[in-house]
């Protein structure tokens, strides 16, 4: 991989992961679509992938630095005992719902790991998170609540709509906000949840496969580019979380609806490119 494609990479890594447009199927079937041959089942790419989402996930803990903070003083018991109560409570929801994606992503990381090389299957897999904001934008529930008031079994309900991220081509973002959406939240507060949740998400998987990168004799040369990489894909997470939060407070009616028409026609024109070696 060129210097060039690394940095390529974390600009679509760090727009795509907070977009609900899927990173990891942008990842996959751009690449093949550009023809920039690169062997995506080599055992450095996927540790290299989770570094520009270490990359991501720095640059989202700095856009939400004071929600974090407030947690961490609600924590530690400082400040007036209802908003003590509050930023512990948050917390709590926040790690009921990363719970199903840890325990889940265990047990299926290795049968659906050779899936993540497959331009093919994942344009299928982008018209299926199409198919996934479509359906959550008309199913979304109408009595709209803060992310103050959700409960930990929304928690949990949101938590395991993010797993379909599993799969790849299906939007963490993108199925975390329609999990949210479903439980009555609004767009922008199931958004700042999303958000909020995959943080922690992301730095565990960062811990498990980093050291790969960094351990692995073959990788070493890999290794400068991907920290680059990571760097620039925190400032362009940054930058797309700030974006975000403004669109989804002003388009709550529909703001679902142009990531799903983009991801149905991506998803389709690159199955059919793919199929016909176009």
């Amino acid at each position: 991989m060129s210097f060039l494609h690394a940095m390529m990479f974390a600009v679509l890594q760090g727009a795509s992961e907070l977009f609900p447009v899927s990173s990891l199927g942008h990842a996959v079937v751009v690449p093949a679509l550009l023809h920039w041959g690169i062997n995506q089942a080599s055992p450095g790419f996927l540790p290299f992938l989770v570094m520009l989402h270490l990359g991501t996930a720095i640059g989202m803990l700095l856009f939400f630095y004071a929600d974090w903070l407030g947690m961490l003083r609600g924590v530690l018991g400082l400040g007036y005992a209802t908003e003590v109560k509050t930023q512990r409570a948050l917390l709590l929801r926040l790690i009921i719902a990363t719970l199903p994606a840890v325990i889940i992503g265990f047990i299926i990381k290795k049968p659906v790991a050779h899936l993540f090389a497959s331009p093919l299957i994942a344009a299928l897999f982008l018209i299926a998170n199409a198919g996934l904001l479509f359906l959550g934008e008309r199913l979304r529930g109408r009595a709209l609540r803060s992310s103050a008031t959700l409960t930990n079994a929304d928690a949990l309900v949101i938590g395991f709509f993010q797993c379909l991220a599993f799969l790849p081509g299906i939007s963490r973002s993108g199925a975390a906000i329609v999990g949210g959406l479903r439980r009555g939240a609004g767009h922008e507060e199931a958004a700042k949840f999303a958000f909020l949740m995959g943080t922690p998400v992301i730095f565990a998987a960062s811990v498990l496969e980093v050291p790969k990168l960094v351990h692995a004799h073959e990788l070493h040369s890999l290794f400068g580019a991907a920290t680059f990489a990571a760097v620039a894909a925190g400032v362009v997470a940054y930058a797309s979380t700030a974006f975000l939060m403004r669109y989804f407070h002003n388009h709550d009616s529909w703001a679902l609806l142009p990531f799903a028409w983009y991801c149905a026609l991506l998803g389709a024109a690159s199955f059919t490119l793919l199929l016909f070696g176009l």
